[in-house]
């Protein structure tokens, strides 16, 4: 029996996790993955107050020692389900507890075209930091709005030759001052109100198709595409307990209480304006505050 399951241990469970480690409770942390989410690719972290900056591998891991420090037990399974009773099933094992953290984060959004699941890992990648290196002086294209696709686009202009960076609407709906660095540089290339409608290659990716707002198409050599369009939240295995909305992210009239008693949510996995490194450490440590001052009002 633990007081506290959390499923996830990006940075709203690790946070919660923490709250409640350092309130003497029995904590489990279940994750199928690594630690850190998706935090953890990031090569820079520039706007967590009080840190100037700090790669994501750091920062994730740093918060991760700390919380094995108070005597976390972390696993590394997947949740296949849970119960209603606090029953958790891993692909291992089935465990109980008092209380359920949900802080399962999101994944990376695909674009859904033919060949991509071909080209990943041979052209395609989701992750500028992690992959970026292998194009070195070489031409790429980033596709997408958000800070996610400017943040990408910036990183790799040091590294590669030529980036494009196509997005679908006129407008980017990430930071003017990342738009505003992007239009500095002189290897980036805007291609606005267009989308990616083939990906073509043989062996590898070797081009791009795009359709603008006037239903021209052309083509673009490109030796690797960095797909950055958002995110898709994983929560389908609670779907028959919790209310999901029509996105699939968990809906919380607080930002903390699920439709379940005893069964919390922190972070990308629910719904809410603004998913970022600070309000994923917000909700983890505000989940974790509820269910101990609830479990502790419950004896």
């Amino acid at each position: 029996m633990y007081d506290i399951i959390i499923v996830g241990a990006g940075p709203a469970g690790l946070t919660a996790a923490l709250y409640a480690l350092r309130a003497n409770k029995k904590v489990l942390i279940l994750e199928s993955n690594n630690y850190g989410g998706q935090i953890i690719n990031a090569s820079i972290i520039e706007n967590y107050p009080g840190i100037s900056n700090i790669s994501g591998f750091d920062y994730a891991t740093n918060l991760y020692n700390q919380v094995k420090k108070y005597g976390a037990d972390i696993k590394y399974e997947k949740v296949i389900k849970i119960d209603k009773n606090k029953y958790v099933t891993t692909n291992k094992d089935v465990y109980l507890a008092r209380s359920i953290i949900i802080a399962t984060g999101a994944k990376n959004r695909k674009l859904k075209l033919e060949n991509e699941e071909k080209f990943i890992g041979k052209g395609i990648s989701y992750c500028a930091t992690c992959d970026g290196n292998f194009y070195k002086d070489k031409i790429v294209a980033v596709v997408g709005g958000g800070n996610t696709a400017l943040e990408d686009a910036l990183y790799l202009s040091n590294i590669v030759r030529k980036v494009y960076l196509i997005h679908r609407r006129a407008e980017f709906r990430g930071e003017n001052a990342y738009v505003d660095d992007l239009k500095n540089r002189e290897n980036i290339e805007f291609i606005l109100n267009a989308n990616i409608i083939s990906l073509r290659g043989n062996e590898k990716l070797e081009s791009i198709e795009v359709k603008n707002e006037l239903n021209e198409v052309f083509s673009i050599n490109v030796d690797g595409l960095f797909i950055a369009i958002g995110q898709e939240p994983k929560n389908d295995i609670f779907k028959d307990i919790i209310d999901i909305d029509e996105s699939g992210y968990i809906i919380s009239s607080d930002g903390v209480h699920t439709n379940c008693d005893g069964i919390y949510v922190a972070g990308d996995a629910r719904s809410k304006e603004l998913r970022q490194l600070t309000t994923a450490v917000s909700d983890g440590s505000i989940a974790a505050t509820v269910a101990i001052k609830e479990m502790n009002l419950g004896g």
